[in-house]
Parts: structure tokens; C-alpha cells; sequence
């Protein structure tokens, strides 16, 4: 392995898992750390690694604790990220300032992928990505850009609900980051199947999805890849019934000036909150699926020797 930095830690057995070449699935910690109230947050967490861990994958939560980034989480480190109060949201950019200063924080879509491609981990599971936002229209999210510098597969249900998706799909392409649609031709819309906007490649096993990373990086492309999956059927919700609470909720928004990092926070919540609970079920449901399927895709990269690059 690589000479590391003296600031990132990985467990023992991440540290394994990737020293013999195995599957190795990266989780981000802003959804427990900022994404979900206690216990829901630690209770998915211990479940997505479940998910994970069920199919012979090892998983590898990435968090900032006093200062050391750490890959892989032990059950006295997730248990503090999850209940913490005050701790930081971690992207690309605050790396050194929470580092330096021996904070602790959890690490966004952009944050896990800077570490994840660090150390060699290929694929990554989230829940959504963050987009270009609706209002105002320059803020987009450092998650888009990371992806376009990132050789990672990031699986996902598309971008937050909550964003400007069609103009998010359009920042992709101007990044030639690929989107891939996994057993499905739409862009999934994070809590709803449905978005009305369609996708250009599709893969409907995670054999294919393995091929197509292989011949994406071995044409020399930097680029991260997109995976997009539908959330289950039984935790998917109306489009139509979505965009109303999201409208609502943007309104109150802009009426209490909230921008910045504590935009996606707070509009999250309050979906939560307007759709009693919905919306809370499918965003577990949804990050459980993209679990699953990200260490099946994993799996697959490993017997087609597109491992981690250690």
C-alpha cells in the first residue's frame, strides 16, 4: 500500500480487505451526523454495514474523529458521530481546517470520495448526491466536482429531491462523468422512482456495471461514475405528492435567509417533518438498497480485476 499521511487511520480490517485486494464498500457519516435524528442515524448505519457485510463485503464508514480521518469505524466511534452535538460537515475543502484545529466531523458525498480514492476503495454508497440548487442557481455542490476528479463508482438514487435536476444532469455531462441507470432508463428522483428525465446508459447486473467501469478507466478517463438505482417499491414515493412538501419547504427556506451548508440539512428535516415520516422511511430504504447493490457491484470489480488501486 501506499505510503499514507499520519492524519488517516484505516481499521484493521479495511485495512486487510484492501492489502488482500477484496471487495471493500465506502459509506459516507454526514447522513449520521447531520442526515438523520438518534438512534435512526446509528441504526442505519449498523445496518448498511449489515447490508454490506452479508454479502462477504467489507464496509468502511469514513469520518474525521480529533483530528485523524478515519477509515472504518469501530462501535465507540460510530456511536460518538452519532451523537455528538456541534460536529462538523466535512467536504473536500474543510479537510484542513477540522483536521489542524482536532476537530471531528462527518464526511459529505465530496469528503468520502477525496479519502476513499486515497486509499484505493473503488466503490462508494450514498443515499443522494448533492446537485446545482434551485435557488440560488451558482450554488452546486462540491460532490459534482469531486466526482469529475474521483476513480470511484458512487451508487446512489440520483441527486436530492430537492435540487435542480435537470440542470444537475447537464453539470454531470459537462463533467463526462457517466450516469449510469441501474435496471432502469430514468433518473431516479431520491425519494420517487420517477423524475421524467431520461438517461443514456443502462446496466442491469452488477457483471455489466464492473465491465463498463473497467473500460471507462481503461480508456485513461479520471472521471468517477454515476450509478443511479431507483429506491425500493415499497418505500418509493409519488413524485407529484414530493414537489409539494419540497416547494413548501423551500419557501421557508428563503423566508428564514438559510443558505450554504445548512440549505440541505434543514430542507431534509423539514420534509421529514411535512411528509410525517414518509419520506424518513424511504431515505432508510433507499440507503439499505444502494448498500446492497454497491458490494454486489464491488464483488464483481474484484473478480474482474478492477480492485482497489492500492
Amino acid at each position: 500500500m501506499n505510503k499514507l499521511p499520519d492524519i488517516l487511520n484505516i481499521s484493521p480490517n479495511v485495512s486487510k480487505a484492501l492489502s488482500l485486494k477484496l471487495p471493500v464498500v465506502a459509506l459516507e457519516s454526514t447522513v449520521i451526523t447531520h442526515g438523520l435524528p438518534y438512534p435512526e442515524n446509528i441504526n442505519l448505519a449498523k445496518d448498511m454495514e449489515s447490508e454490506i457485510e452479508q454479502l462477504g463485503v467489507t464496509p468502511a464508514t469514513i469520518a474525521v474523529i480529533d483530528g485523524m480521518i478515519q477509515v472504518g469505524l469501530n462501535s465507540l466511534q460510530l456511536k460518538r458521530i452519532a451523537t455528538e452535538k456541534g460536529i462538523n460537515k466535512v467536504s473536500s475543502r474543510d479537510f484542513a481546517g477540522v483536521i489542524a484545529q482536532k476537530r471531528s466531523g462527518g464526511t459529505t458525498v465530496a469528503g468520502t470520495l477525496v479519502v476513499a480514492e486515497k486509499v484505493g476503495i473503488r466503490v462508494f454508497a450514498t443515499g443522494g448526491i448533492g446537485g446545482v440548487h434551485r435557488l440560488p442557481k451558482y450554488d452546486i455542490s462540491a460532490d459534482l466536482i469531486q466526482l469529475a476528479n474521483s476513480r470511484v463508482v458512487v451508487v446512489c438514487a440520483g441527486a436530492k429531491a430537492i435540487l435542480d435536476l435537470p440542470s444537475t444532469l447537464e453539470v454531470l455531462e459537462t463533467y463526462r462523468i457517466p450516469v449510469v441507470g441501474f435496471q432502469t432508463d430514468e433518473f431516479p428522483a431520491f425519494y420517487s422512482k420517477s423524475s421524467g428525465l431520461g438517461i443514456s446508459l443502462r446496466v442491469d447486473s452488477p457483471e455489466e456495471m464492473a465491465s463498463l467501469a473497467k473500460v471507462h478507466w481503461k480508456l485513461g478517463f479520471e472521471t468517477g461514475i454515476l450509478v443511479v438505482v431507483p429506491p425500493p417499491d415499497e418505500v418509493a414515493m409519488q413524485q407529484e405528492q414530493v414537489q409539494k412538501v419540497i416547494d413548501l419547504a423551500l419557501r421557508e427556506a428563503k423566508e428564514k435567509s438559510i443558505r450554504g451548508q445548512k440549505m440541505t440539512p434543514f430542507l431534509l428535516e423539514r420534509v421529514t417533518e411535512l411528509t410525517a415520516g414518509t419520506s424518513l422511511r424511504a431515505n432508510l430504504g433507499l440507503l439499505r438498497n444502494n448498500a446492497r447493490i454497491a458490494a454486489m457491484i464491488s464483488r464483481q470489480m474484484v473478480k474482474g480485476d478492477i480492485g482497489q488501486r492500492i
